[in-house]
Formats: structure tokens, sequence, C-alpha cells
């Protein structure tokens, strides 16, 4: 017996016949690849330059970057204004420096070894013409300024440019100056055993202390020509730095206008305290450098224009004293010819040499007497025209002396001697009044050299401070430039 469990239906069978179509699906047709864009076809690829700028566009359309782009900017123009301040400021003061410690003192040293050369080649001729009564004090002053040359030379070449003109003729210089005291003790020592060859050797040993004298003079025109240099970068305006300030506090002004006319408030604390910190280091600047360049140029006008004039003088002076000295030692040995009145004449070279250097020498002292801008500098001066010209006197009367076949008269007047019936001047020589000369030139320079320092050193105060300074207040003003937009910037937020 079967029956059906209750709640259970009967399975059914499934249908027969035929069922629903399904529809056939076609096969897929292949396609055919498409060619590949040629490279030159496709859209540019876009650099990030081009994606920056798109990006900086894109910000100035809102107030937000646009407050952000002149923040920005703002930041920088003051910072590029400090940076040049202190780059253009820093070598101006180096330069005052080499003015003050290295162009001028090598420059002075440079007229030094030539006077001390001259002075030397001075005293050599002086004792030659004393012959065996050489006073010690002859002696001691051609020793003294030989050392004095050989000290000069060593100073000027550990301060000259490596590789320079200057330091191949300090060389040679070094190389001649051993040379010439040879030649100088060995017409010592023939004069002294009465042999003619001395003076010959002595006016050989002339003749290389020329040949020195030129190196030395060229010496002396290359560090003047590089003291030049020195004062033209220590003066020369900070156009750039002054430039880039007047835009920066443009730029700042600007700004607090454009925000104020649309916020309607007066002060930004922040634009306010950069514009104030520019302002300071442009009045700064201006004023400083002005100073300065008031100071270096007074240094220049009333010191070393006056030292070059006192030097060329005293050089003037050695030269005109050898000279004279020589003209008795060669006794017309040695002859040129000029041409006077239209005729040729033959005097006597040394001292032709001698009336040339004299009134080279009168030129310069009516040079440094105009140039001196007080009492202080043109009295000493004053002094030594006096002097000049009783020399002058002096000389006449030793070469009428010379003339009429008076030697020893005419060297007594020159070097000194004892005053007869028949040279009443001999106890009054030339040699006073060239001491007389030298001296006081050595005064005049000694108080031009003071007023040249006093100066520089003025000038080269009123920079002190400046690059520093102008750094620090300029990062001051970019900090509070980009504080003072970014309060403007918090209101967005």
């Amino acid at each position: 017996m079967t029956f059906t469990p209750e709640g259970s239906a009967a399975p059914t069978a499934p249908p027969t016949g035929p069922g629903p179509a399904v529809p056939s699906q076609a096969a897929p047709v292949p396609r055919s690849p498409e060619p590949a864009p040629a490279p030159d076809g496709g859209p540019p690829r876009r650099t990030a330059f081009a994606e920056g700028v798109d990006q900086l566009r894109a910000a100035a359309t809102t107030e937000p970057g646009r407050l952000r782009i002149i923040g920005a900017v703002l930041a920088l123009l003051v910072v590029a204004f400090g940076s040049v301040t202190a780059w253009q400021m820093n070598d101006r003061a180096a330069a005052a420096d080499d003015v003050l410690h290295g162009s001028q003192p090598l420059s002075s040293a440079a007229a030094e070894i030539y006077s001390s050369l001259a002075a030397a080649n001075t005293a050599a001729s002086s004792g030659f013409l004393a012959g065996g009564q050489e006073t010690p004090e002859s002696r001691k002053v051609y020793e003294r300024e030989m050392r004095d040359a050989a000290k000069k030379l060593a100073f000027a070449a550990t301060a000259s440019e490596s590789g320079s003109d200057s330091e191949q003729r300090i060389a040679k210089l070094n190389a001649l100056l051993p040379e010439y005291k040879g030649l100088v003790e060995r017409a010592r020592a023939n004069n002294r055993l009465g042999y003619p060859l001395g003076g010959a050797y002595l006016r050989y040993a002339n003749d290389k202390m020329q040949n020195m004298l030129g190196e030395a003079q060229s010496i002396y025109d290359n560090e003047n020509e590089r003291l030049r240099d020195d004062y033209a970068d220590a003066t020369a305006y900070p156009w750039a730095a002054l430039g880039l300030g007047a835009l920066a506090i443009g730029g700042l002004v600007w700004a607090q206008r454009r925000n104020y006319r649309r916020t309607n408030r007066v002060l930004n604390h922040g634009l306010v305290a950069a514009t104030a910190a520019s302002t300071v280091v442009l009045l700064w600047l201006a004023g400083g450098h002005t100073l300065a360049r008031a100071g270096l140029n007074d240094s220049y006008e009333h010191g070393v224009r006056s030292l070059t004039v006192l030097n060329d003088a005293r050089i003037a002076s050695l030269t005109a004293r050898g000279n004279e000295n020589l003209t008795l030692i060669s006794r017309g040995a040695q002859s040129i010819k000029i041409m006077v009145d239209g005729e040729e004449t033959s005097v006597d070279e040394f001292d032709h040499n001698f009336k040339k250097e004299m009134r080279n020498l009168e030129d310069r002292l009516a040079a440094a007497e105009r140039l001196a801008d007080d009492s202080g500098g043109a009295k000493p001066v004053r002094a030594a025209g006096l002097a000049m010209e009783e020399w002058k006197a002096r000389h006449d009367k030793a070469r009428d002396a010379d003339d009429r076949g008076d030697y020893q008269c005419a060297r007594d007047q020159v070097i000194g001697g004892k005053a007869t019936d028949d040279c009443p001047d001999g106890d009054r020589p030339t040699g006073q009044c060239f001491d007389q000369v030298d001296t006081n030139l050595g005064l005049a320079s000694a108080y031009e050299w003071n007023e040249f320092k006093t100066a520089a050193q003025s000038g080269r105060a009123a920079m002190l401070g400046l690059p520093v300074g102008a750094a620090v207040l300029a990062v001051l003003g970019a900090a509070g430039a980009v504080l003072g937009i970014g309060r403007r910037l918090s209101e967005y937020r």
C-alpha cells in the first residue's frame, strides 16, 4: 500500500515537445586594428612650467591667490634689496680698507724707495767729494738710506700683487742693489788712494742708479694707478641697491594702498613694519655712502694729491743735489748739446740736469702750496721754497768759482769748508739749503699724511655696520611683509 506523504507534491515530469526558441548569436566579426597616431599627430605634452603658469593664473582669479602672489613678490623685493645693499657696500668697504691699509701705504712705500735710493746716491757723491775727509755722518747717511731702501723693497714685495709688473720690478731692484753698492765701494777705495779711476767708478754707479730709479719710478706709477682704482671702487654709487630700494618701498606702499581700498583699514602692521625697515635701509645706504664718499674724496683731494706732489718735490730736490755733486766729480767729462737761441751749444750734462730738476722742484713746491688747505701744510712748503731760492743763489756762486778754475772753493761751497779771503762763502754750502728743503718737505709730508689718514678713516667709518645691518633689516622687512599678507589671508579661512 502506498501513500503520498502529507505536504509533499508529486514530481512533475519535464515538459516534452519543442521548447522556446533561443535566438542564435552571430559570431563576432574581427575588427581591424586602428593605426597608431603618428608621433607628431597627438596633442603636445604640457611642461611643468606651463602647468605652473596655469595654476598661477587660476590662483590669481581669487583674492587669496592674489594676496599670496603679492606677499611672495614683496618678500622677494625686500630680500633682494637687502642682499644687493650688503653685497655692494661690502665691496666698497673693502676698497676703502685697501685705500687706507693697502694701496696708499704701498704707494708711499714706492715713493720712499725712490727717495731712499736717490738720497743714498746723493750721500755717496757727497762723501766722494770730501775724499779722504769724508765725515762719519756722511757715511751713516749713505748706509741708513740703503737699509731703508732694502726694507721698503721687502715691504713692497710682500704687499704687491702676485705676478704684477711691480713684483717683477721689485725683484730686479733687489738684484741691482748689491751691484750698485759694490761700485760705490770701489769708487770710494780708489778715491781714498787718489786714483782718478774712482770718479769713473762713481759715474758708472750713478748710471746704474739712474736705471734703478727708473724702475722705482715705474713701481711708484703702478701703485698710484692701483690707488686710483681703489678710490674709484670705494666711491662708486650703489645704483643697483638704490634702485631696488626704491622699487621695494614703492611695492610696499602700493600693497598698503590696495589693502586700504579693499578693506577700509588704514594700517597693516606687518606691511608698515616692512616699509619702515626698508626705508631705514635706504636712508642708511644713501646717507652712509654720501658721508663715506665725502670723506674719501677729501682724503684724496687734501691728502693723496698733496702727498704725491710733495713726493715729486723731494725726488726733484734729491736728484738736483746728486747732479750738483756729480758736476764737480765729473769736471766736465760728460757734456751734451742743447739748442740755445737757435744755436747748438755744448753744456755740462750734470749741471744741465741740475737746473732742470730745480725748475721741477719750483713747480712742485708751488703746486703743493696751492693744495695745502691750512697753515699747517702751507708753512713748511713756504719754508722749503725760501731754502730753494737760497740754494740756487749759492749754487750760482759755486759755479762761478768752478768756471774760474777755483775747484777747492767750488767744492767748499757745495759740501762745506772754511771761509777764506778767496772763498768767503766756503762756510755756507749749498748742502745746508738742500737739508732745509728736505727737512721741510718731510714735515709737510707728515702733516698731509695725517690729513689723509683722518679723512680716510672718517669715510671708512661711515660704512661700518651697513652691510650686516642691511641684511638683518631686510630679513625683518621680508618677514613683516609675509606676516602682513598672512593676516589678511586669515580673514578668508
